[in-house]
C-alpha cells in the first residue's frame, strides 16, 4: 500500500506519522467483516466430463464495508491437495448484493475450480481474515479468522455428483422471548440423503501461514465459542409445539431436515451469534451401505434483538406422496397476530416448481406452489420444501419469522396390464405387460406366490410387503415386458394356481419404487409327482433313508418314454438349483416310486432329496427333453442335550420339506436304559419347520439320574392339493449322556509377598529376549456339579486368556486332569476348563484361575559403563515382566540429563540426553537420582514410581 501523505506532514513528530499510518492500515487489509457463508460442489458437466475436475461456489456474508469494515473483492482458497489458488486470486462476482432482510449485510459470490491429480477425498477450504467483531459468543471475534470447509470425493465410478444446496441465507433474525426457527431449504440434484449436524465455529491460520506450511489448513474451535443457549444463560423455553414452557433454552437441529430451533433467547440474548453446522452427502450404492461421499460445513449468524412484535403464523399443507406425472399444487397461507403484512418466502424448490406471492395480508398472506411432476423426479425419499412467513412490522421493529417443511414424496406408476399365461402344455408361464412408461427406471422385478392375495396398495404403497405373501422370482430391465418363469429350471408344479405382481425399481443415487402392478394368475392342471417321505430307517455310520412320492397325474405335454430321477445332497437347507445335488437314481418305471438309499451316514448326518420327472419324444430327434422338478425334501434331523436348568433332556428338531407338517402332531419316542425297544413319550403340535422338547420324566417314570436315554421323532406332514394326509417321516436315532461334572481348577501362583519380603536377597533376574515362563494346572470333578452328574469324562478343554485379552481363546485339549502351559513371555493369565463327556457333551466351564505377576523392581546404586562387558549399562538388579520404563536421570543440580522409554529395563549407558543418543557423549562420573515410572505387566498393568540416586564409575 503506497500512502502520499499531505506536505504539512513535515512539521509533525515522526511516531505521529507512524501512527496514523497504522491507523490507515486495517481500512484496506483486514478489518473484520464476515458474518456467514458456505462452498458449493459440481464434477465436471461440461463436454469434456474430466472426473477429476471440480466447480466450486462460495457465498459469504459480509458487513457493509465503511471506514473501519473492509469489503471481500477477493479470497484465497486452499484446495486440499497441498494447493491453492494464491493469495486473493479469486475475483468476487461484481460488489455484490445487498440484503434487505438482513440490515448492514451484502451477499458475495465467488466462483472458482480445480483439477486434482488423483481420485480421492479433498477438504477444500477458505480462511478469511477476519470475523465481524460484534458477535458475543466468541472471545475476541475481530481477531478471528472465519472458516469454511467443504469435502468432496474424486472418484470416476461416482459418476456426476453435485453437493448439497442451502437455498435459505446463512444470516437470519431472532427476538428475545420467541422461538428462532431456521430451516437452510437444502436440497441434492442427485438425490443422496443428507445429514445435519450442529458444529462449533472454526479458525484456522492466515492464509500466508498457511501457504508456508504446504498447504495444510489446521483448523481448530474458536476461542470462546458457546452454542448460543450455552451463552445466554437466561433463556427459558417458550410453549412450543407441544413444549411446554419452562426450563432452560434449548437449541437443537434435526438431523433430517435442517430444521434450527432455538427456544428461546432472553432479553440479556441481544446481538449477534455464529455457529456452524454440517451437511453431510451419503450416496446410496446397490449391494453396500451407504458412502459418505461429501460435507458442506455453513458457517451461519443469527442476529437477536428487541422488539414488541409477535411472529406470524405460517399454515402449508399436509405430507403427501403422488404418483410422477401428478401436478402438485399447494396453497401457503400466514397470518400475524399484529396484523402486519406478511411475506412468503419457498426455499429448497428448483425448476420446473414454482412459487408466487399472490396477496401479503392482512388478514391473510397467500402463495401458491405448483410443481408438474415427471418420471425423473422418482426418488426413494421425499423433497423437503420449507416456506417461510416474515412480517413487515411497524415502529422500527425487527421483522419476525415463521417456518415450515413440506415433505412431497414421488412414487413410480404401477406397471399395466400385466398377463400370465401357460406356455402350451408345459410346467411354464409367460409374463406380458405393457412397457413401462418411466424409461428411468432401471429394473423390473418379479413377484410370485400360489393362489391369489388381498393384498391392495394403498395410495403412497410401493413394492410389495413381505406380508403379501410374494417371492421374488426375477428382476430384468426396466424396458424389457415380458418374462418366462420355469422355475429357475425346474418347471413348476401341475395342479397349482400362480399368482403374480411386478414393480418397477429406480437407479440409485435416487433410488424409488413404484406402486406394484394389479394381480394376474395361472392354474396349471394335472398332478405333478411329489415327494412324501424322506424318512431314516436306520441310524448308522452306514445307515439308511428311504425315499417315496407319488406318480404324476394328467400327463397332458409328457410323451412316452418318461421315468424319474432322484437327486440327493448333504443337510438340510440346499437350493433347488444348487450344484450339491447329485443323481443317485433313475427308473423308466413310472410305477416304481420308491428308493432305499443305504450306506448313508445317518449319526452325523441329514440328507436333501429333489425328484425330476421326464419324458422324451421319440418321433422328433431334435425334440427336447421335458422335465417336471418337485420341490427339495430333507430328512428329520435330531439333537438333543442334557440340561442342567431345566433339569432333563432337551430335544430339538429340523426340517426344510414342501408339505405342511402343521396340521399333525409331532410324536416322540424314548428307550429307557436297558431297553431294547423304544416306546411313545409325548406328542406336541407340528410346526413349519422345527420343533423342540424338554424330557423332564414324570411322577410314575421319572429320569433315573446319571443313565443314558435314546430318542427318535416322527412327523406327520399332508399336502393340501392333492389331498395326501399322514407323510410319516422319522429322524435318526439319538442318545442323550448326563452333563459331565464341572472341573475344579487350582493354579499353582507364586508367593508375592515372601519375595517382596525377600526382595535384596533375591539373585540377579536374567533379563533377556528370549526369557520365558511356566504355569502349572491341575483339576478335579465336582461330583455335584450339577447334581447327577457324569464323572465318566473321555477328555478335558483347556481355555486361556491373555492380559491383553478380554475372551477366552480354546488352548489346549487332553485326557490328562493337569496341564503344563509353557513357553510364556509371561506368567500372567487366566484360564477355565471344561469336561468332555463320550458323546460330546459340555461341561459347564469351571471356575477362573489367573496367575499375576509380581511388582518387583529393584535398581542398583553404581554402575560401571567402561565397555569392559560387566555392568555396563544401568538396568534392574531384580525385576518381573514389565511392558514400560519411562526413566529421567538428573544431575545433582537437578538438570535432565537422560530420559528414554523404549526399553523396559533401561539399558542405560550413562550417555546422551535422550534416548536417541544414549551411546553418545557420555556423562562425567559421579552421583546422578533418577525417577522411573514403570509399568508391569501383570493382568491390571499396575504403574509405580521409582525414586533413587546411582553413582557412574568408570
Amino acid at each position: 500500500m503506497n500512502v502520499s501523505l499531505p506536505t504539512w506532514h513535515k512539521g509533525l513528530p515522526l511516531a505521529v506519522v507512524t501512527l496514523f499510518i497504522l491507523w490507515l492500515l486495517p481500512l484496506a487489509t483486514h478489518a473484520s467483516h464476515i458474518r456467514a457463508g458456505d462452498i458449493q460442489a459440481k464434477s465436471d458437466t461440461t463436454a469434456a466430463r474430466n472426473p477429476r475436475r471440480v466447480f466450486f461456489k462460495m457465498v459469504l456474508y459480509t458487513k457493509l464495508p465503511s471506514r473501519d469494515v473492509a469489503d471481500q473483492p477477493n479470497a484465497t482458497i486452499f484446495f486440499g491437495d497441498g494447493t491453492s489458488t494464491g493469495i486473493d486470486k479469486v475475483q468476487r462476482v461484481g460488489n455484490g448484493t445487498v440484503i434487505p432482510s438482513a440490515p448492514n449485510t451484502k451477499v458475495n459470490v465467488y466462483y472458482f475450480e480445480h483439477i486434482y491429480n488423483a481420485p480421492g477425498q479433498y477438504l477444500v477450504s477458505f480462511v478469511g481474515e477476519y470475523r465481524n467483531k460484534e458477535v458475543r459468543n466468541l472471545s475476541n471475534p475481530a481477531s478471528q479468522a472465519f472458516y469454511l470447509g467443504t469435502s468432496i470425493t474424486i472418484d470416476p465410478a461416482l459418476g456426476i455428483n453435485r453437493s448439497p444446496v442451502l437455498t435459505a441465507p446463512a444470516i437470519d433474525q431472532a427476538t428475545a422471548n420467541q422461538v428462532f426457527l431456521h430451516s437452510p431449504g437444502a436440497y441434492d440434484a442427485d438425490g443422496d440423503s443428507l445429514a445435519f449436524k450442529l458444529r462449533p465455529s472454526k479458525r484456522a491460520s492466515t492464509p500466508a501461514t498457511i501457504i508456508t506450511r504446504g498447504g495444510v489448513v489446521d483448523t481448530s474451535t474458536v476461542p470462546g465459542f458457546q452454542y448460543p443457549n450455552k451463552y445466554d444463560t437466561n433463556g427459558q423455553r417458550v410453549a412450543y409445539l407441544g413444549t411446554p414452557a419452562g426450563g432452560q433454552a434449548d437449541f437443537q437441529q434435526d438431523v433430517n431436515t435442517g430444521l434450527i430451533v432455538w427456544n428461546a433467547p432472553s432479553s440479556q440474548s441481544i446481538g449477534e451469534y455464529n455457529f456452524a453446522f454440517v451437511v453431510e452427502e451419503w450416496r446410496r450404492v446397490a449391494g453396500a451401505r451407504p458412502r459418505l461421499i461429501g460435507t458442506v460445513i455453513r458457517d451461519m449468524q443469527i442476529v437477536v434483538g428487541p422488539s414488541t412484535n409477535l411472529r406470524p403464523e405460517v399454515t402449508i399443507p399436509e405430507d403427501i406422496c403422488v404418483v410422477a406425472g401428478t401436478t402438485v399444487n399447494g396453497a401457503i397461507t400466514a397470518t400475524d397476530p399484529d396484523r402486519n403484512p406478511v411475506q412468503l418466502f419457498a426455499y429448497g424448490t428448483f425448476p420446473p416448481i414454482t412459487f408466487q406471492q399472490t396477496a401479503t395480508g392482512p388478514p391473510t398472506a397467500r402463495g401458491t406452489f405448483r410443481w408438474v411432476t415427471s418420471c425423473e423426479d422418482v426418488r426413494r425419499d421425499p423433497y423437503l420444501f420449507t416456506f417461510k412467513a416474515q412480517d413487515v412490522p411497524t415502529g422500527g421493529n425487527p421483522p419476525l419469522i415463521d417456518e415450515k417443511i413440506w415433505r412431497v414424496r414421488v412414487i413410480g406408476p404401477p406397471p399395466q396390464t400385466l398377463q400370465a399365461q401357460r406356455q402350451g402344455n408345459s410346467t411354464r408361464v409367460v409374463l406380458t405387460w405393457d412397457r413401462y412408461q418411466c424409461t428411468q427406471a432401471s429394473q423390473m422385478l418379479i413377484f410370485r406366490k400360489e393362489n391369489p392375495s388381498d393384498f391392495i396398495p394403498s395410495d403412497c404403497q410401493t413394492g410389495i410387503p413381505a406380508t403379501a405373501g410374494y417371492t421374488q422370482i426375477g428382476a430384468i430391465d426396466a424396458g424389457l415386458s415380458s418374462f418366462l418363469d420355469d422355475n429357475n429350471g425346474q418347471g413348476l408344479e401341475r395342479g397349482k394356481t400362480y399368482c403374480y405382481r411386478i414393480y418397477a425399481v429406480f437407479p440409485l443415487p435416487k433410488g424409488g419404487e413404484s406402486i406394484a402392478s394389479a394381480e394376474a394368475c395361472v392354474t396349471l392342471d394335472g398332478t405333478s409327482a411329489l415327494l412324501t417321505n424322506v424318512t431314516v430307517d436306520r441310524t448308522a455310520a452306514n445307515g439308511q433313508v428311504t425315499v417315496k412320492w407319488t406318480p404324476p397325474l394328467n400327463q397332458a405335454g409328457f410323451t412316452e418314454p418318461a421315468g424319474y430321477r432322484l437327486y440327493r445332497a448333504p443337510g438340510q437347507n440346499v437350493a433347488a438349483t444348487s450344484t450339491a445335488f447329485k443323481r443317485v437314481f433313475t427308473t423308466n418305471s413310472l410305477m416304481e416310486t420308491t428308493f432305499v438309499d443305504a450306506g448313508r451316514n445317518t449319526i452325523d448326518s441329514a440328507f436333501t432329496y429333489k425328484l425330476e420327472f421326464f419324458s422324451r419324444d421319440n418321433t422328433s430327434p431334435n425334440a427336447a427333453e421335458t422335465r417336471e422338478t418337485t420341490a427339495p425334501a430333507s430328512s428329520v434331523r435330531l439333537s438333543g442335550r442334557a440340561d442342567e436348568a431345566a433339569s432333563g433332556n432337551v430335544l430339538t428338531w429340523t426340517y426344510n420339506v414342501p408339505w405342511d407338517n402343521t396340521r399333525q402332531p409331532t410324536t416322540i419316542y424314548r428307550r429307557a436304559p436297558g431297553s431294547p425297544t423304544f416306546t411313545l413319550l409325548a406328542t406336541v403340535a407340528g410346526t413349519a419347520t422345527s420343533g423342540t422338547y424338554t424330557d423332564r420324566g414324570s411322577a410314575a417314570n421319572p429320569l433315573v439320574a446319571g443313565e443314558t436315554y435314546c430318542y427318535y421323532v416322527q412327523t406327520n406332514g399332508a399336502y393340501t392339493s392333492p389331498n395326501l394326509p399322514n407323510l410319516l417321516n422319522s429322524s435318526q436315532e439319538i442318545c442323550v449322556a448326563p452333563v459331565p461334572c464341572r472341573p475344579i481348577l487350582t493354579l499353582q501362583t507364586t508367593n508375592c509377598d515372601s519375595l517382596a519380603a525377600n526382595l535384596y536377597a533375591l539373585p540377579t533376574t536374567v533379563i533377556g529376549p528370549n526369557q520365558r515362563y511356566t504355569n502349572y494346572l491341575r483339576w478335579q470333578l465336582d461330583a455335584n456339579s450339577p447334581p447327577n452328574c457324569n464323572l465318566a469324562v473321555t477328555g478335558y478343554q483347556v481355555y486361556y486368556r491373555s492380559p491383553d485379552a478380554t475372551e477366552y481363546q480354546l488352548l489346549a485339549t487332553t485326557v490328562e486332569p493337569n496341564y503344563v502351559h509353557m513357553g510364556l513371555t509371561t506368567v500372567s493369565g487366566c484360564y477355565q476348563v471344561r469336561a468332555v463327556g463320550s458323546n460330546g457333551e459340555l461341561s459347564a466351564f469351571s471356575n477362573e484361575a489367573c496367575n499375576d505377576e509380581c511388582q518387583l523392581f529393584l535398581l542398583p546404586n553404581i554402575f560401571t559403563p567402561n565397555n569392559d562387558g560387566v555392568n555396563d549399562t544401568f538396568r534392574p538388579k531384580v525385576t518381573s515382566s514389565l511392558r514400560r520404563t519411562h526413566f529421567t536421570a538428573f544431575n545433582r543440580w537437578g538438570v535432565k540429563v537422560y530420559e528414554g522409554d523404549q526399553d523396559p529395563f533401561i539399558n542405560w549407558d550413562g550417555g546422551g540426553s535422550s534416548e536417541e543418543r544414549s551411546s553418545g557423549p557420555q556423562l562425567s562420573d559421579g552421583m546422578y537420582f533418577y525417577l522411573a515410572e514403570v509399568e508391569f505387566n501383570d493382568l491390571n498393568r499396575t504403574k509405580r514410581t521409582y525414586k533413587g540416586w546411582v553413582q557412574i564409575n568408570r
